[in-house]
């Protein structure tokens, strides 16, 4: 899987600080299986304009990132998490609340922490 997360926080998803997310240089997102944000860090803010704690609690798909809310990227997170095995990276374009952005998505379940992410970076 060609991926720009590293392993460094792959492998710490589950001890993740707000502090470590923050200083990422790519969004990372930390989702309930419905959807809900339970972590949206700075670099994902500051891309979709969206400020965290308008974020955090809301639902990522029907919420946030409405242009999300499609088979293309909903679908497969969906697809992924009943599979119990989400580990995916696909080009997008962000449409929703502001202009088309072009992005690097990386879905991932952490089987460890049983937790679920979405990873962006502006491409």
């Amino acid at each position: 899987m060609n991926t720009f997360v590293d392993n460094a926080i792959l492998n710490k998803l589950g001890n993740l600080t707000r502090a470590e997310a923050d200083n990422a240089p790519f969004g990372i997102i930390k989702l309930e299986t419905d959807g809900k944000i339970l972590l949206y860090n700075k670099y994902e803010s500051n891309l979709a304009g969206v400020p965290i704690e308008k974020a955090e609690g809301r639902n990522f798909f029907t919420d946030i990132a409405v242009c999300t809310n499609n088979r293309i990227f909903f679908g497969r997170f969906k697809d992924g998490i009943a599979q119990g095995n989400l580990d995916l990276v696909f080009n997008y374009v962000f449409t929703y609340k502001m202009k088309p952005t072009n992005v690097v998505i990386h879905l991932y379940y952490d089987k460890v922490s049983k937790t679920n992410w979405v990873f962006v970076k502006f491409r």
